[in-house]
């Protein structure tokens, strides 16, 4: 047995450098690269093996770990999850900060390595700087808190622990079935001691994406249920996307007449201007896609979590009437909602599906073309909403929303609506661009509103809707898809809580484009103030003495060093988008928009908390009216 002395960090960047993955006939390095944030826990270790030896791996640095982790986890999402960033970080708040990102990693089934430092395994120092001190324990670190949010987790306390530990990794992170962050924590003084490690340990090594087929019994049960079926609709989630269906989804949609309703992370599989695509379903859904469900007698969900902005808080569907059969390389979601479960890979099991249903047309089609128009006439109309400071009344009904927006806009000195907005910047950058997005109002938008008009160029993290992802996404995005511009679509909430990766992306000279929409506070949460009753509470930002702040946020991003625009009308945004493209460095447009003109729920219902005591009177008819919903709510 041939063996190389190394340290624990060295073995652990060579052995990364040496992952491979195999993809219907093609063989990929599997770890692209290291994004690092160096701390007394990993820089004398990790930090010093990469800077002696780095190989093909990328080498980033980040400006805050959450950030830097939202960005490989972006870029793995792009991937469809076939290639990763690994993540390291220092012991202590270094890796409190990775938490976050390791919870959007679990809830979108995204896998990425995080790499954290930890305290000494010798002991001897302890406690060392940022280390916890617990008294029932003496062996939990920071670390301990990545272990909900992770699909695996481990702690290397001897060099040679790192063999076993990082070909479990692997395996959890090479399986679509329980993709998700793997967490592998590495002792500070085993970082950099030594051992003899066996050659083949660093070889090259080869981990294999085997599509897994139906079994017989599954086809069988699953054709008879798509035969019997009048009114099927297909629900197209995330998994659906990652497998590659897209193509199998058109095929089966066009031959059955068997229209398509999208989740966020299903959008986009199939383009939007496809004539049997309805658009988002649920509570961020279009009018078309809610109307069909709602009269549908079997739902096939096809690599979809059925969460609740999906499925109107489980009142989407008609549960008296329709089945359902779930697709889904995972057997806890294709058990969902009582489902026949079909568990394989989404992309073959639609070939096979397609060819065993010769003949079968259902009778849906020509409802489903009606309710496309129906709602291609609604997108036209909130393409042109005009708002004047004469006449608050065209779209806001109450003398709330109305006050309000005379206040806007004084301050903000705009009448731009923002469904405007979003629908001239669909209209002006190019079809090949990646639009990014992940919190606020802004995600209701796209889903309804946003015309992806070729596969994979809409990416929403809606897993965990994980305010200041977007412009960190929009950085992860970049690098798996250097070519094409991205547009990261962030509200004025979201842009404050992180802005740090616009910094890396200039300093890596990778262009992203951010359109800020800047309506003076957290506006989809003020909506939801006063939808449910209450009073604006906490949810703009205000001074002091109680006035709308006006920020100039093309200021930071011009400190930064990025190209700058301030746009307040539909012409300005227009001229910005155009020039935007022309430009080399990151972009950020400052766009003013009033509140209240986002889009609201077509015919859906999103079940939050309520109080079941207050003094307004508003605040309990809501808990009356959200008591009616649950009873249409079915409990699976």
């Amino acid at each position: 047995m041939k063996t190389l002395r190394l340290t624990a960090a060295q073995a652990l960047v060579r052995f990364l450098e040496n992952q491979y993955l195999h993809v219907d006939g093609e063989e990929i390095p599997f770890v692209e690269g290291i994004f690092n944030i160096f701390g007394h826990g990993n820089v004398l270790g990790i930090g010093q093996a990469l800077q002696e030896r780095s190989g093909r791996l990328k080498v980033i640095q980040g400006k805050n770990e959450q950030g830097m982790a939202q960005a490989a986890v972006a870029f793995s999402k792009q991937k469809l999850r076939r290639q990763i960033y690994a993540v390291t970080s220092s012991v202590g708040p270094g890796s409190a900060n990775l938490v976050t990102a390791a919870g959007t990693a679990l809830a979108n089934n995204i896998p990425v390595l995080f790499l954290p430092g930890d305290t000494f395994a010798s002991r001897q120092p302890d406690p060392v700087l940022q280390q916890l001190e617990q008294e029932h324990s003496i062996r939990i670190t920071t670390n301990d808190a990545l272990k909900p949010v992770s699909r695996y987790w481990d702690r290397i306390e001897r060099p040679e622990q790192l063999m076993s530990a990082m070909l479990r990794a692997m395996e959890v992170l090479t399986d679509p079935a329980k993709a998700g962050p793997v967490t592998i924590s590495v002792a500070q003084d085993v970082e950099g001691e030594a051992y003899d490690y066996d050659e083949a340990f660093l070889n090259k090594r080869v981990h294999y994406l085997d599509r897994r087929l139906p079994t017989d019994r599954e086809i069988k049960e699953a054709v008879r249920l798509v035969k019997h079926a009048k009114r099927p609709v297909i629900v197209v989630g995330g998994g659906a996307k990652y497998s590659g269906a897209g193509k199998q989804l058109r095929k089966l949609s066009e031959k059955c007449s068997i229209p398509l309703v999208e989740t966020q992370a299903g959008k986009a599989a199939v383009e939007s201007v496809f004539n049997k695509n309805l658009g988002g379903l649920g509570v961020t859904g279009t009018l078309a896609a809610n109307k069909a469900v709602k009269t549908a007698d079997l739902i096939i969900g096809v690599g979809t979590r059925y969460t609740d902005f999906s499925t109107s808080s489980k009142t989407a569907f008609d549960f008296e009437s329709a089945k359902f059969l779930n697709i889904n390389v995972n057997r806890m979601q294709a058990y969902k909602l009582d489902a026949f479960q079909v568990v394989a890979d989404a992309r073959e099991t639609l070939d096979i599906l397609a060819a065993a249903l010769e003949g079968y047309r259902c009778s849906f089609g020509a409802v489903a073309a009606g309710l496309k128009a129906e709602w291609e006439l609604e997108r036209s109309r909130l393409k042109d909403i005009s708002i004047h400071k004469e006449n608050y009344t065209p779209e806001i009904q109450d003398d709330v929303g109305r006050e309000k927006l005379k206040e806007y806009s004084r301050v903000l000195d705009t009448e731009l609506p923002q469904t405007n907005a979003v629908l001239k910047i669909n209209d002006v950058i190019s079809p090949s661009s990646n639009v990014v997005t992940s919190a606020g109002s802004l995600p209701g938008d796209l889903q309804r509103l946003w015309q992806a008009r070729q596969p994979g160029t809409y990416h929403a993290e809606y897993g965990y809707s994980a305010m200041g992802y977007e412009i960190a996404g929009a950085l992860g995005v970049k690098l798996a898809d250097p070519a094409n511009e991205v547009y990261a679509f962030v509200g004025d909430g979201s842009f404050l809580m992180m802005h740090s990766e616009l910094l890396t992306a200039l300093q890596y000279g990778k262009k992203i484009n951010i359109l800020l929409f800047d309506n003076a506070g957290f506006g989809c949460i003020n909506n939801l103030q006063l939808e449910q009753g209450g009073q604006s509470y906490q949810t703009e930002f205000r001074d002091f003495e109680n006035q709308l702040l006006k920020i100039d946020y093309a200021k930071i991003a011009e400190g930064y060093g990025a190209k700058t625009y301030r746009v307040k009308t539909l012409e300005q945004l227009e001229a910005a988008l155009e020039d935007a493209q022309q430009q080399t460095v990151s972009t950020l447009i400052d766009i003013k928009v009033l509140p209240k003109t986002m889009t609201k729920g077509y015919e859906a219902w999103w079940n939050v908390g309520v109080s079941e005591v207050s003094e307004y009177p508003a605040v309990q008819a809501a808990d009356r009216k959200r008591k009616e919903m649950l009873q249409a709510a079915k409990k699976y």
